[in-house]
């Protein structure tokens, strides 16, 4: 059984990538004094191994159409209505690394670098099957 918090690797060419999954979202009490958390949203870090200070987040906000995993059910999807990826999987990770690079969005200075992640979403993933 695969540990949690451990970054997975992610070879590609002769760089080795180390990534991880996170669910996050904001707190806030609403007008009954409930906290509620309007804000789910699922976030992929990939860093180069050899550099890790320099992080990649891309961030998948819920709204507009567009779902984060929001805690009930299992984590790390994110989608449409009828597109989705799980950020767990290795090949999805894949394409969405390959994507920023093609944009040009791979960090490389020190820091965070977030970007939102559903522009590379629609990129790669996978179209809806005929029927």
């Amino acid at each position: 059984m695969r540990r949690e918090r451990v970054p997975r690797r992610l070879v590609v060419g002769e760089t080795v990538w180390l990534w991880s999954v996170a669910h996050a979202h904001t707190a806030v009490r609403d007008a009954e004094g409930r906290r509620v958390h309007p804000d789910c949203r699922e976030l992929l870090t990939l860093r180069r191994a050899d550099d890790r200070h320099a992080q990649l987040r891309l961030v998948f906000r819920s709204g507009d159409g567009r779902f984060a995993s929001d805690g009930t059910g299992a984590d790390g999807g994110v989608g449409t209505r009828d597109r989705d990826l799980n950020l767990h999987e290795p090949g999805a990770v894949r394409r969405l690394l390959d994507e920023a690079a093609a944009r040009d969005l791979l960090p490389d200075a020190q820091g965070v670098t977030e970007v939102d992640g559903w522009p590379l979403f629609d990129a790669v993933a996978p179209a809806p099957s005929s029927p």
